[in-house]
């Protein structure tokens, strides 16, 4: 059967938040720094053991439980291309300030530069709208970008970047190595690859060592290059951030590679396909295979599960990996 998931949210990050989290989960009150709701978690908190992993009903990890029987969680042909990698991390995200001007770098450089898997690409569906930042507004030299960075200059930053106000149900696409930042009161759920990782660009006002944890350990000459400097025109931007479909899938096709997002909306029967999945209810109620949820429910789904049926009244966001 499907399990129903409680919130899993890592104490002490560096930004605010966490109250829009709580509020839409219908969950007691988070702490000043709980922003973060890691929902079936198979990916550690840069630098530490088990922090953000998620634990399933009986105690088990979810990230054991997956190398125990991939078949049974990723299902057969996705467990005989990426072995027990699920390939997805989802998040809620409740920015309660503004979070910093950063990027994540790609594939080849995690690879080559960090000995990591996965890069960092990442999507968003907005819950709560307000204003995000997202690629630059016209090219920018290495050195001029370092020089802000350097200068801590946090107007100078922000300025480079287009500013786009979202409101809920639009999503917002973010290729890796895409320069951007989360507006402050902005609630959304994120998918993005399964690692922990930021090249920061700004960090006065967080509580973070920017200096010292701002470039992965690589020193920011090194970072920096994994960071896109090409402009983007008003047309491409409005590609990156857009109204959701009402229906199917939502995130432009250039994600697809790394995750996907379907959108349902629940007024008959609704059979979703089998496969590893996380069903977030973000309206109404429903039942999801029998069982009810109603919105801010977030529900694991196995591969071995089958079809599952869904009905009632309301909107389902469900959340895949790569098709394998």
């Amino acid at each position: 059967m499907p399990t129903r998931l409680p919130s899993n949210r890592p104490a002490e990050r560096f930004y605010r938040g966490g109250a829009r989290i709580t509020s839409f989960r219908g969950e007691p009150a988070a702490a000043e720094r709980e922003p973060e709701d890691w929902v079936a978690s198979a990916t550690t908190v840069a630098g530490e053991a088990q922090v953000g992993l998620t634990r399933l009903p009986d105690g088990r990890l979810l990230r054991d439980a997956v190398v125990d029987d991939p078949n049974h969680w990723l299902g057969a042909a996705h467990a005989a291309r990426w072995g027990a990698d699920v390939r997805l991390l989802v998040k809620l995200l409740d920015a309660g300030q503004r979070l910093p001007v950063h990027a994540h770098p790609h594939d080849a450089f995690a690879a080559t530069h960090l000995g990591l898997a996965h890069g960092k690409a990442e999507a968003w569906y907005i819950l709560e709208g307000g204003t995000v930042h997202v690629g630059l507004r016209g090219d920018v030299d290495a050195a001029v970008l370092r020089a802000l960075v350097d200068a801590q200059d946090t107007k100078g930053l922000l300025a480079l970047l287009h500013e786009v106000e979202v409101l809920p149900g639009d999503v917002v696409w973010v290729p890796p190595g895409e320069l951007h930042a989360i507006g402050a009161g902005v609630l959304l759920l994120e998918l993005q690859q399964p690692e922990d990782l930021s090249i920061l660009l700004e960090w006065d006002g967080f509580a973070l060592d920017g200096v010292a944890d701002g470039h992965l350990g690589l020193g920011f000459d090194l970072a920096l290059e994994a960071v896109n400097r090409r402009g983007r025109s008003g047309a491409e931007v409005a590609e990156l951030v857009r109204a959701a479909p009402a229906s199917g899938s939502v995130f432009p096709a250039e994600a697809d590679e790394y995750f996907r997002l379907e959108r349902h909306v629940v007024a008959d029967d609704l059979v979703l396909e089998p496969g590893f999945a996380i069903a977030v209810v973000t309206r109404g109620s429903v039942e999801i295979a029998g069982d009810a949820a109603s919105a801010g429910s977030t529900v694991l789904l196995a591969a071995a599960d089958g079809p599952v049926a869904v009905r009632g009244d309301g909107e389902l966001l469900v959340a895949r990996p790569p098709a394998p």
